[in-house]
């Protein structure tokens, strides 16, 4: 069983997960990010081993048969998203507390694993909002984007399962709950 604590972050696409995340790991540096593997190309400026580990689907579906994830979902069809396991050992050895910013079912599967170790931190925006903001980024074809925001009202849905709600509407109030709700969970 694993005895190290981790913190999960997890919320819809454009909901500032990603951008809180950063500042926790700036604000705790026992904080280091997991990288997650995806089988989806790398976006502009994206750095394979520092944004994902980006790896083809037929390697991406190898490592799920080899037992090589800890956790892994199909987010869209042939795109894969996970969570290797010699990642967290990876952080585990250097002493550092994991960081997921990662897919609402991938944080459920890490919480049944993890159990009380585990903080799952659920960033909520308001439906309008997090639509003006996915617009904004102009990173998908029309077709793409009403798949991602159907996804987001599924995803909203896993609200009641996280340890916190964090509603970021102001993202510096969102960033000091943050900060408080992880000090308080290590005790800091």
């Amino acid at each position: 069983m694993p005895n190290n604590k981790m913190i999960i972050f997890c919320a819809p696409s454009g909901s500032g997960k990603t951008t809180i995340a950063k500042k926790m790991m700036e604000l705790f540096p026992i904080l280091f990010p997991s990288i997650s593997a995806t089988s989806r190309p790398p976006r502009t400026n994206e750095i394979d081993g520092i944004d994902y580990h980006f790896v083809s689907i037929e390697e991406f579906k190898k490592k799920i048969n080899q037992g090589e994830f800890i956790e892994w979902e199909e987010v869209y069809e042939n795109i894969f998203y996970g969570t290797l396991n010699s990642e967290i050992s990876r952080l585990q050895d250097l002493g550092k507390i994991p960081l997921f910013d990662i897919d609402v079912k991938g944080a459920v599967s890490l919480k049944k694993i993890y159990g009380n170790l585990a903080l799952v931190i659920f960033i909520k925006v308001p439906l309008d909002l997090l639509r003006e903001r996915l617009i904004s980024r102009n990173t998908e074809t029309k077709e793409d984007f009403e798949k991602r925001i159907n996804r987001v009202k599924e995803e909203m849905k896993f609200e009641g399962f996280a340890d916190k709600v964090v509603v970021n509407i102001n993202l510096q109030e969102a960033i000091n709950e943050c900060q408080k709700i992880i000090s308080d969970f290590l005790k800091i």
